[in-house]
Parts: C-alpha cells; sequence; structure tokens
C-alpha cells in the first residue's frame, strides 16, 4: 500500500469507527488541541499540588514532617491512579472516553476544594498567609477537604497516562511524516505541561502565599473547564484506537498455560510455536510481537495443545516477557522519583524556613520550582548583599532547582519515549502508567525515608534530628547527601539493567512472522542497549 493513500496505515479509527482518513483527522490539529489541553490541566493540577505543602502548614496547623509526608502520598496516590486509567483505556473504554471521564472528576474536585476552602477553612477572612493563621478546624471539614484533593488526584491521575499516548496516536507511525512528527510530539508535550506548571508556579503560588487561597483554587478549576471543553471540540478530529480487551486475562492466560505445559521440551525452532508462521493479525487486532531468546519457560505457553488455557499465541507470550524486561529497568526510576518529588515538600518548607525577601520584594517559596521549569544553562551570580547576617537567601536554592530541572527533561522525556515504544500495541496506556508509576512509588518511598529519617535521628523527639520544625536546628543537608548516594547506587544499578536488556521485536509492516527484520523502524533488534 502506498504511505500516501487516503487512509492511514496503523488501524486507527474516526469518532464513528470507520478507518480514519488522512485528510480529516489527526495530525498537528488535533495535536495541538491536546497539547494546549494539557497545557491548561496540568496549570490547574499544579495550582493545588505546588503549594500543598505550605496550606497544610498555615491552614490546617501540620508540622513540617507530617505536611511533606501527606504531599507525598497525595502525589504518589496522583499517580497510582493512573494504573487504574491505563487499565479501563487499554482494556475497556479507549483512550479517548478514559481522558475525558477522568477529566471531568478532576473538574468536580477542584470544584469541590475551591468551595470548600472559601466556605469552610479559611477563617477567618485573609488568614493562610506567612502572618495570619487560620482557625482550627474540626473532623468533618478536613475530610471533606481531603475528599477534595483525592478527587483531584484521581481525575489527574486517570488522566495522565492517556492524554501523551493519545497525543501520540494522532500520528501514523507508517507514514514517513507523520512517524517523524510521532517522535516530536513527546518534546512538545512535556514543553507544554512546563509551560503550564510554570504559571502556577508563579502567578498562582503568588495569590496562594498572599493568602488568596480560594482565588487560586478557583483559577485552577476555571483552567481545568478550559481544558476539558478544548478536549471535546475535537472530538470529530480525533484517531482512536480501540480497546484490546483485558490485559490481566492474557498475562494469566500465558502463565497458566505455561505452567501446565511444564513438562513438554521447547527446544525445537521457534517456528513450530503457535501463530509463529501465520499471516493473521493478532487475536486483539494489535500487530504481532515476533518471538524473542530469553525466559524461555514462557515458550511452553505457545506449543500446540487444543485447550485454550494450555495454548497462547507467541504475542502473548511475548507481552509477558516485554513487561517482565520493563520491570529492572522501571524500578531503577523510582530513587530518581524519590529525589524529584523534594520539589513539592522539603525543597518548599526549606525555603519557608529562608529569607523570602529579594530587593523588598517577597519570593513565595513555592514559586521557587520555576527555575526547575526554566532550567537555565548557569548558576545565577549571588552578591554578599543578598546574604543577611544568621540567615541565607533564598537565591540559594536557584541550583537545586536548575539542576533538578536539567535532569528532569532527559530523565522523564526519555523514560516517555522508552515505555511508550517498548511495550506492545495493547499495552500502550500501560506503558505510560508505568511512568506514572515510578513517581507514584518514588513518593511513597519518600514518605517512608521521611518517616524513618525523622524518627532514628529524632529518637523519639529527644533530639531535633535531620527535620524538624524549626529546620534551622535540624540537618536538611544530611537527608540530600542521603538521596544523592541512593541514587549513586541506582545509578550502578541502573547501567546494568539496561545492559542487559533486550528491545520489543515487532513484526513489521509488509515482513513475515518468523523473518529476520533489518533496519525497520518497528523493530528493535535484539541485544539493543538503553545505556
Amino acid at each position: 500500500m502506498e504511505v500516501n493513500e487516503c487512509c492511514t496505515l496503523d488501524g486507527s479509527v474516526d469518532f464513528r469507527g470507520r478507518p480514519a482518513r488522512r485528510a480529516g483527522t489527526g495530525g498537528w490539529l488535533a495535536g495541538s488541541l491536546i497539547l494546549v489541553n494539557q497545557g491548561l490541566a496540568t496549570l490547574a493540577f499544579f495550582g493545588v499540588g505546588v503549594n500543598l505543602v505550605i496550606f497544610l502548614t498555615r491552614v490546617l496547623h501540620q508540622n513540617n514532617a507530617a505536611a511533606a509526608n501527606n504531599v507525598s502520598k497525595w502525589t504518589g496516590t496522583v499517580y497510582l491512579f493512573s494504573l487504574i486509567g491505563a487499565f479501563l483505556s487499554d482494556s475497556y473504554w479507549g483512550r479517548y472516553k478514559t481522558c475525558a471521564v477522568f477529566q471531568i472528576i478532576f473538574v468536580t474536585g477542584l470544584v469541590m476544594l475551591s468551595l470548600t476552602s472559601y466556605l469552610f477553612l479559611l477563617e477567618p477572612s485573609g488568614c493562610g498567609n506567612e502572618h495570619a493563621s487560620c482557625e482550627p478546624h474540626s473532623g468533618p471539614k478536613v475530610a471533606v477537604f481531603y475528599l477534595s484533593v483525592y478527587l483531584v488526584a484521581l481525575g489527574n491521575g486517570g488522566y495522565q497516562p492517556n492524554i501523551a499516548t493519545f497525543g501520540a496516536d494522532q500520528f501514523d507511525e507508517h507514514h514517513p511524516t507523520e512517524a517523524h512528527s510521532k517522535v516530536s510530539f513527546f518534546s512538545y508535550f512535556y514543553l507544554f505541561l512546563n509551560l503550564g506548571s510554570l504559571f502556577s508556579n508563579t502567578f498562582l503560588v503568588y495569590l496562594e502565599d498572599d493568602g488568596s487561597w480560594a482565588l487560586g483554587f478557583w483559577v485552577s478549576a476555571a483552567s481545568a473547564l478550559a481544558a476539558v471543553a478544548l478536549f471535546f471540540s475535537g472530538t470529530r478530529r480525533y484517531r482512536r484506537f480501540c480497546p484490546n480487551g483485558n490485559p490481566l486475562s492474557r498475562v494469566c492466560q500465558v502463565i497458566v498455560a505455561a505452567a501446565r505445559n511444564w513438562d513438554i521440551d521447547t527446544r525445537s525452532s521457534s517456528k513450530e510455536l503457535y501463530e509463529a508462521g501465520s499471516k493473521e493479525p493478532a487475536d486483539n487486532g494489535s500487530r504481532k510481537l515476533l518471538h524473542t531468546e530469553g525466559f524461555g519457560f514462557l515458550d511452553k505457553a505457545a506449543i500446540f495443545e487444543r485447550d485454550p488455557w494450555r495454548l497462547c499465541t507467541v504475542t502473548q507470550v511475548e507481552e509477558v516477557k516485554c513487561v517482565l524486561r520493563l520491570i529492572p529497568i522501571w524500578l531503577c526510576t523510582i530513587i530518581y522519583s524519590v529525589v524529584f518529588t523534594q520539589m513539592a515538600s522539603l525543597f518548599v518548607e526549606q525555603g519557608a524556613a529562608m529569607a523570602t525577601s529579594v530587593a523588598s520584594f517577597h519570593i513565595p517559596p513555592a514559586s521557587m520550582s520555576a527555575f526547575d521549569i526554566l532550567s537555565v544553562a548557569a548558576f545565577i551570580f549571588l552578591y554578599r548583599r543578598l546574604l543577611h547576617p544568621g540567615s541565607m537567601s533564598i537565591m540559594w536554592q536557584i541550583p537545586q532547582y536548575v539542576l533538578i530541572g536539567a535532569s528532569e527533561v532527559f530523565m522523564y522525556v526519555g523514560q516517555l519515549e522508552f515505555f511508550n515504544s517498548q511495550t506492545p500495541d495493547g499495552l500502550k496506556s500501560f506503558g505510560s502508567a508505568l511512568c506514572m508509576l515510578s513517581i507514584s512509588l518514588g513518593n511513597y518511598v519518600s514518605s517512608i525515608l521521611v518517616t524513618v529519617v525523622t524518627s532514628i535521628t529524632g529518637r523519639g523527639g529527644r533530639r531535633p534530628g535531620w527535620i524538624p520544625d524549626d529546620l534551622n536546628r535540624g540537618h536538611l543537608d544530611r537527608f540530600y547527601f542521603l538521596l544523592a548516594g541512593l541514587t549513586a547506587a541506582d545509578l550502578v544499578l541502573y547501567i546494568i539493567c539496561a545492559r542487559w536488556y533486550k528491545g520489543i521485536k515487532l513484526e513489521g509492516k509488509g515482513v513475515e512472522a518468523g523473518d529476520e527484520i533489518a533496519g525497520g523502524g518497528d523493530s528493535f533488534p535484539a541485544g539493543n542497549s538503553v545505556v
């Protein structure tokens, strides 16, 4: 088939379920709607998340360690919910419906948060800034607050792993021009994510730090509502892929079949395995995966038997192998997320304990993450006049934000591209969810780490410890050195796993199953390293 024919070649369909026409669907018009949608949704999310630790300390009167842990748990839950979104998308709803449903939940949570803050939590009026504390709150009021922020977590978590993949779906990887655009899309996606975050970390943070919490939350809700409206405006333009059925049942079928066939010899040629020589597409309509070496015990599931729970296709077996090979690489990304999550918790609390005025201008502590977004290439020269006796200028935080931002580009953009390319067609949202899940577990590990460090170094409250309420009496530097050591060990483990990793092998267009693929854009030669 010619690449310039009227319909796409990747199996995508339009909103009516018909084969997608290249001229009237997808492309950068649909992709641009999704990019702006992502920017607005990110603005809304970080309007809550980036300053949440300050809200918990000033409005709900939590101490530093408790607030940092609660933010880490909340952020971790956001990305844990990404598994729910990915599962529903890949199995039943498809990416369009999943994005739509979870964005509506997201807006609902933001409206509840805005109303709760305005009506119940910000009492007396104007409280919650650096100088005026709010009154203590009853249990039901705090419960409604947590319900609203966890609705925000559910909505954003279910939406995030699908929107990036849905945007990539708008480009046909079998078309030379669109294939190049598909690769570029992920970089632009991360750019718009950071642009939305930049507005939150400057304008909204300034409003909230000054005590205008309800106004800041209402701006977030309005931005999320605009994002939903923009998303629905492109309904007729979007290209979609049909859901592929429950991946858990396919995985379980492989495990059961391999276990039942444990005594069968697998030393025969791979061409004798079921599906290896077939010209038919995979059962779920996705591209077939070619047989690879390794995890040979799983190949027993593809040795011909009549019982469906004793026989699986090579593609099913290779889906399980892909997941197993990705797990060690994925595990190595968790420690990085432990470091990354400190920007929304301990970094902010650290900033609040420092001199926040520069040349008579007050800098909200949470706004310092703007330097992470800008990721400048050189450190700003700090003049001695910025330092005051007994305190350090908040400008000393610029290097840590800049370095985190520089590493973030290589880590999260590369991670998103890698997991998207290395997962089978039926598990694309799951690949994006793995990225979110590593951040989730990073937040939970961070929470555990802070709790353990606080308990050990504080010795049951007899000593200030590394992270006390008065950070000037603590040792955040030692905690950061601990993170640096864990990250260095994680890097060594990652290099070992990366050298072991073998890339996915997809059956390319016009290539028969079992044939050797050379130079195809849809395949990754066995033994490819990700280092």
